[in-house]
């Protein structure tokens, strides 16, 4: 029997998932959870074998629940189920060690299928996912660019940013127009967007 712990943040999706997975005789769900900061205790306490995790979460993302939960327990796989499949999440969802990302419009059947094999050690990726993804052109930020737009993303002006990262005003001004640039974006916030979506952010 597979264990399978179920977060998503939107209660009919999640319900209906759980009604799914109990039709399959190998798959029995041990827990549910609606945020991603919770996905964690509720791991430790249900031991589950696969865990499938929504993208978009209240608390923490999928994607930081589970590098959270790869780093505190590395037995659980994890399955991104996400309903928009941006190549950034796909290499996030890398990064994190994460095993398996499928798109909602995926058939039941093969989410069945798809917890099965990352629950095997098998990775599991949606064909159009990885085409998509392939295309993605390398990032053209700088590290120090990078840093600077992650910062600004968050809110914070130039003369924060310059102090944080020990840097001029006008560096930090001089770098944002330069990622600005590269992105082809409008200003700031349309290329932290631009970043934060193909997963260079």
């Amino acid at each position: 029997m597979i264990n399978v712990l179920l977060a998503d943040d939107h209660h009919v999706v999640r319900s209906a998932l759980a009604a799914l997975l109990s039709l399959e005789p190998d798959l029995t769900v041990v827990a549910e959870v609606e945020r991603g900061d919770e996905v964690l205790a509720a791991a430790r306490a249900a031991r589950p074998d696969v865990a499938v995790l929504d993208v978009d979460m209240p608390g923490l993302d999928g994607l930081a629940a589970a590098a959270a939960l790869h780093e505190a327990l590395p037995a659980v796989a994890t399955l991104i189920l996400t309903g928009h499949g941006k190549p950034g999440h796909l290499r996030r969802a890398l990064a994190a060690n994460v095993r398996g990302f499928l798109l909602k419009t995926a058939p039941p059947d093969e989410l069945a299928a798809g917890i099965r094999k990352v629950a095997a050690g098998e990775r599991v990726l949606d064909p159009q996912l990885a085409l998509t993804a392939w295309d993605l052109a390398d990032n053209p930020l700088t590290p120090r660019e990078t840093d600077v737009l992650r910062l600004a993303a968050e809110g914070a002006e130039a003369p924060e940013i310059a102090a944080r990262l020990h840097l001029s005003a006008g560096t930090v001004r001089n770098y944002l127009t330069a990622a600005v640039t590269k992105l082809n974006a409008r200003n700031r916030t349309d290329a932290a967007r631009i970043a934060r979506e193909a997963g260079w952010l």
